[in-house]
């Protein structure tokens, strides 16, 4: 339950991070060209996650299993997860890039909070 707790807050907490350095991704080949055969990665969670062209999301947290599915739809990055068998709950988000190294996710189409990953 703790673990489930922290992985929840710290994929919700807003990083500082100034919008100026990031760039909106603006359509499904554009994400994919970032994310095909990388890792998404949250250090501070042990978070890796790979997001597949057929629409499918692996990885692992915490040590425990993630999956999932997603979706672009009208300009975000739409998914819905499971960690360690418990429901993430589905969500809309902007995606912006930095460098072609790290994405910000943004939950709640842009106006939720934002989560940094770098991408191995």
């Amino acid at each position: 339950m703790q673990k489930t707790l922290a992985l929840m807050v710290a994929l919700a907490l807003p990083l500082p991070v100034a919008a100026s350095d990031f760039l909106v991704v603006s359509d499904r080949g554009e994400f994919l060209s970032l994310v095909q055969d990388r890792e998404l990665r949250l250090a501070m969670l042990g978070l890796s996650l790979s997001v597949k062209p057929d629409g499918t999301i692996e990885g692992q947290a915490l040590g425990s299993e993630v999956t999932g599915t997603w979706a672009w739809q009208d300009g975000f990055f739409c998914r819905e997860m499971a960690w360690n068998g418990k429901a993430v709950p589905y969500n809309c988000q902007v995606v912006e890039v930095k460098d072609a190294a790290s994405l910000r996710f943004t939950s709640d189409q842009g106006k939720g909070d934002s989560a940094v990953f770098q991408l191995r």
